[in-house]
């Protein structure tokens, strides 16, 4: 019988917003296909920026969509920074919170003590979202910072957040504010860098995992730089066309066009490198590259036709590093 892409991996790290969930309610056999995955044999575990909001509060909403999970499948980008304080920091020791509870409770129960003023004497300032957040929570932080000694982890460096009004500053705004103040830059938990997907995977005891994500600047980039391999799923924020002209480190290793994908065969691609460019052949479709011309030519399914396409293009534009790569013509047979 064909494998499907499932069984190349043990378990399965997913984002939730445009995964699972688009605003309140649940993308439509998403719930479904992540407890058909564990039904399966392999873990699923949640992978959220949010450090506002508690990992019991974020496992109640899954239940409550489908999701057969609980909060130890839940890893926030707060726990991943108390970890990341944790493994630096001797045990005890006192850490300024500017951010939620949900953070001090991470840093807490990491082995640490969370204090809430400079004159504690805290030996690092952990920094995470919080809607309630006031200017003295951001002055304390940088009078804290002042002193080059002190260690500064900030959970997640996302500048917006969307709510229900439009998009608001997030904590990539907040943690700007405070390094204008100090000339500093703090170390990073959450995506797109590695240690949230690390964390995840160890909390699992996974050796083959697969992150999934709709967007190519946290999700894809972040399991990328954790070097571990990535499904970019089309139900969220990214478009084909925009998985087309990802830059390197925003390539996935995987398209699928929704989470069922996982229970699916994935088409093994032949790619060669060309004198002009590239050339990729997989499910009845072929593309081919010459310069920034891109030609493709086949019958099929839709995500097939990309993921041929993606896979030549890719090849003959390997480094593409400062801003997303397109072909200036895109001709499809």
């Amino acid at each position: 019988m064909t494998k499907s892409l499932l069984d190349a991996h043990d378990a399965i790290l997913s984002d939730l917003d445009g995964v699972v969930y688009a605003g309140p309610l649940a993308i439509e056999g998403a719930p479904d296909a992540l407890n058909r995955a564990q039904d399966a044999g392999v873990q699923v575990a949640f992978v959220t920026n949010n450090a506002s909001r508690s990992v019991d509060a974020v496992a109640e909403h899954l239940v409550e969509l489908g999701v057969t999970t609980d909060a130890e499948h839940v890893i926030s980008s707060a726990q991943a920074a108390a970890e990341l304080l944790a493994a630096q920091l001797p045990a005890g020791a006192k850490v300024l919170i500017t951010g939620a509870q949900a953070l001090a409770d991470c840093v807490q129960a990491a082995g640490l003590t969370p204090v809430r003023s400079q004159h504690d004497e805290p030996v690092a300032v952990a920094q995470g979202f919080n809607p309630k957040m006031v200017w003295e929570d951001l002055a304390e932080a940088a009078y804290t910072l002042a002193d080059k000694s002190v260690l500064w982890v900030a959970s997640n460096t996302d500048f917006t957040i969307p709510k229900e009004r439009g998009i608001a500053p997030g904590n990539g705004t907040l943690v700007g504010a405070v390094a204008t103040a100090t000339g500093r830059q703090p170390q990073v938990a959450g995506k797109p860098e590695s240690p949230i997907f690390t964390t995840a995977a160890q909390k699992l005891g996974s050796t083959s995992p697969v992150v999934v994500g709709d967007r190519l600047d946290t999700d894809i980039q972040g399991g990328n730089r954790a070097q571990i391999a990535t499904a970019m799923v089309m139900t969220g924020v990214d478009t084909y066309q925009s998985v087309l002209a990802a830059i390197t480190i925003e390539r996935p290793t995987y398209i699928i066009e929704t989470l069922e994908g996982f229970f699916e065969p994935y088409p093994q691609i032949d790619v060669e490198v060309t004198p002009t460019g590239a050339r990729a052949e997989a499910a009845g479709f072929i593309a081919e590259v010459k310069g920034n011309e891109l030609t493709l030519n086949g019958a099929g399914a839709e995500v097939d036709s990309w993921r041929v396409a993606c896979a030549a293009w890719w090849v003959a534009h390997p480094d593409v590093h400062e801003a997303p790569r397109a072909p200036e013509v895109f001709n499809r047979g």
